[in-house]
């Protein structure tokens, strides 16, 4: 089932930063300390020697900023990606001391929304205490550059990727987006023309044009249907309303719903989901001996979301795939955990939405990406183990429409045949909600942003079952 993904809204909703800032855990790496001085200053030293002191202590790019910088931030903040400025060198670095210092004082970055309670992630974007108040005292001390020969050797990166040059690169064609009026999702297709089946290791998608590219979700059709198996059953009740992506069709004789711009619709078969792209979240990698199936023959159905910013404007998407040399251990699988069947009062500042699933099988949960829209305000995941047992597996707070994380735990966490998981989200349809599209208004499941979702994605796998593994047609019977 395909869901809605977007990129960030645009105004003053907005930190500085977070308009341009998003896409992968490579970039960020500012966080919140307090960054302005002391009422008063500090005191002066008391000798030379203090002062020589104080003089040394004071961190400089060189040696101490840049290999912050380096590991953290010029992922993205380097000529030609989505960050607002370059931060690999001093002097593309030094005009923007002020806003890191900012940033780091109002605790904008970094963009990471997890409760540092309930859990461990591997892409936890949060620096160390050193790390910190290196980049604040560094801001607050004139930010100076020191013996370049303390530089560390400059980062080096593939043109154009985040992840490393992949072995297949898959472009759609040039996508115009309108002006004005809003665009159905489009589903456009991009043949492999594999002539063997592949292991996906990792994937990366990079919109063309990140001003009208909301959300892409990547789905892989194989030539032929085929059962796989699957680790978990859902809840009744849940189902996302007719009309809607991933609903039944509207009735003949009843009200349809306003439909926009549509020039590749959905086809009958989209396939499986295997990665994305949403603000904070474009590249995926998976541990070693654990990988995506991708049959030969496969046809990448990408579900692509467009918005529409006042001038027209051209797309063009890329998909790369990075092969494992030899096939895995495990396979890696998605689902997708979603509560369609709601409805948030006009005003409501703390309106609750659950989901529920049970396993059905021993499995192995890697990552998950929870998802709302403008009203979404907190999230929370606890799992109940077949002995009686409950843990709260990811808790955010405080979540942030503008940066959608892929939470990926440090330790994959096992659950067994009849673990429950219940996601709770909740929202504020208030005035008090400044982004809120109108608060006048009752809110129920849509594609577009003002209107809204309970969503999530889960990266698992299933275990005991051999990667590759196909569920036999009953005989007489179809797939």
């Amino acid at each position: 089932m395909n869901r809605d993904i977007h990129r960030p809204v645009r105004g003053s909703q907005l930190s500085r930063w977070a308009i341009t800032l998003a896409a992968s855990g490579l970039c960020t790496a500012f966080v919140a300390v307090s960054a302005a001085p002391r009422e008063g200053g500090q005191s002066a030293p008391q000798n030379a020697n203090s002062a020589a002191g104080a003089r040394a202590a004071i961190p400089t790019f060189s040696k101490d900023v840049a290999p912050i910088l380096y590991k953290n931030c010029v992922g993205c903040h380097r000529p030609g990606e989505i960050g607002p400025m370059s931060l690999l060198t001093y002097d593309d670095a030094r005009p923007h001391a002020k806003a890191i210092r900012d940033e780091v004082g109002d605790a904008n970055m970094p963009p990471w929304h997890a409760d540092p309670k309930h859990g461990k992630f591997a892409n936890d974007r949060s620096l160390t205490a050193a790390d910190r108040e290196t980049l604040l005292r560094w801001a607050n001390n004139g930010a100076p550059k020191g013996d370049p020969k303390d530089l560390p050797p400059t980062p080096r990166f593939v043109d154009g990727w985040m992840t490393g040059e992949p072995d297949l690169v898959l472009t759609i064609p040039d996508y115009t987006v309108p002006a004005e009026g809003f665009v159905e999702y489009e589903y456009i297709e991009i043949p492999t023309n594999l002539t063997e089946d592949r292991w996906i290791r990792a994937l990366e998608v990079r919109p063309g044009n990140r001003e009208v590219v909301h959300h892409v979700i990547v789905n892989a059709r194989p030539p032929q249907p085929e059962r796989r198996p699957t680790g978990f059953q859902f809840a009744e009740g849940m189902d996302v309303p007719a009309g809607q992506t991933g609903g039944p069709p509207e009735p003949d004789n009843g009200p349809k719903r306003t439909r926009g711009v549509s020039r590749y619709p959905r086809p009958q078969r989209t396939g499986v989901s295997i990665g994305g792209f949403a603000p904070g979240s474009s590249t995926m990698a998976f541990d070693p001996g654990a990988a995506m199936l991708l049959r030969k023959g496969s046809t990448m159905v990408l579900q692509m979301h467009y918005t529409t910013n006042g001038k027209e404007a051209v797309d063009r998407t890329k998909i790369g795939l990075f092969f494992a040399k030899q096939p895995p251990t495990e396979e890696v699988r998605f689902a997708n955990l979603a509560n369609g069947a709601f409805t948030i009062p006009a005003g409501a500042p703390d309106y609750e939405v659950t989901a529920e699933m049970v396993t059905t099988a021993d499995v192995t949960l890697r990552q998950m990406l929870p998802h709302t829209h403008l009203r979404g305000k907190s999230w929370e995941y606890t799992a109940t183990y077949p002995d009686g047992r409950s843990e709260i597996l990811l808790a955010v707070p405080k979540y942030d429409f503008n940066w959608q994380t892929d939470y990926v735990f440090a330790q994959p966490k096992k659950l067994p045949k009849g673990t429950k998981i219940r996601a709770v989200a909740h929202y504020d349809n208030s005035a008090a909600n400044k982004a809120n599209p109108d608060p006048r208004v009752d809110v129920k499941w849509g594609d577009q942003t003002w209107e809204e979702m309970m969503f999530t994605a889960f990266v698992y796998s299933i275990d005991g079952v051999a990667p590759g593994t196909v569920i036999p047609a009953a005989p007489g019977g179809n797939r």
